[in-house]
């Protein structure tokens, strides 16, 4: 599958980017939810060197340069990080781009990284627990892995309706096709047990938990009317214990 995930973000990677217009100044966590600038749950990346899985045009790994830090940005698809190259030039700034699985780290020594950070790319990872292993090798003891998704609950609503409606089964782990001809991957849906015991199974404490609020105004090409209703994305915090 992951090479269908490359393909279809190397279609949709130019109109995704024209509708989300990224900021490069602060880490994003999702569409129509605070940004790292509000909930600042990164702490000071001065002198750090973060990964970022599945950056994608790299704003959140540029945001990361920007405040001094050592950045490093891996994504499957080529259009995207053509992109990010494209960005980084312009916005004078150096982050390390790789193309590859985020499963796939074996460029980095073993703890070698201060904090490793994604939003909204699980999404598109089957074996989650796969990547959790993978940066557990990759982190130093005590540092953190923060990710952002779409919430667990958000998968049982149908984005086709105009109005809040419920289209699956939270229990249904199938993967989540693209409707209506749309050039986007697959994803996959993950209950937040799932997450949890991934996370403590692969010697990571989780430490924080939060399903923001969407912001009452200034709502992005994304938003959907349930999103009122249903928490949209779910950001967890956990930390490397031990090797």
């Amino acid at each position: 599958m992951a090479t269908d995930t490359a393909l279809a973000w190397d279609r949709y990677a130019a109109d995704y980017q024209g509708l989300a217009r990224l900021s490069t100044d602060t880490a994003h966590y999702g569409p129509d939810v605070p940004g790292e600038d509000e909930l600042r749950l990164l702490g000071d990346l001065k002198g750090k060197r973060v990964l970022e899985l599945g950056c994608g045009a790299a704003q959140c790994s540029i945001a990361f340069a920007k405040s001094g830090a050592t950045a490093v940005g891996v994504d499957l698809s080529a259009s995207q990080l053509a992109r990010a190259r494209q960005l980084c030039e312009s916005e004078e700034v150096k982050v390390e781009l790789r193309q590859g699985d985020m499963a796939d780290l074996a460029f980095l020594r073993a703890d070698s990284i201060d904090v490793a950070f994604s939003s909204y790319a699980f999404q598109y990872v089957e074996d989650l627990n796969r990547v959790f292993r993978q940066v557990h090798r990759v982190l130093k003891v005590g540092a953190p892995l923060v990710f952002s998704l779409p919430h667990p609950v958000w998968s049982v609503v149908d984005e086709a309706s105009e109005t809040p409606a419920i289209g699956r089964s939270y229990f249904d782990s199938s993967p989540i096709e693209p409707s209506g001809g749309q050039v986007q991957a697959v994803r996959y849906p993950h209950t937040f047990s799932e997450l949890y015991m991934g996370l403590n199974r692969a010697s990571y404490r989780v430490e924080l938990v939060l399903e923001p609020e969407p912001k009452a105004t200034h709502h992005s090409a994304f938003w959907h009317e349930a999103m009122s209703r249903v928490p949209p994305t779910l950001i967890m915090r956990a930390r490397k214990e031990g090797n």
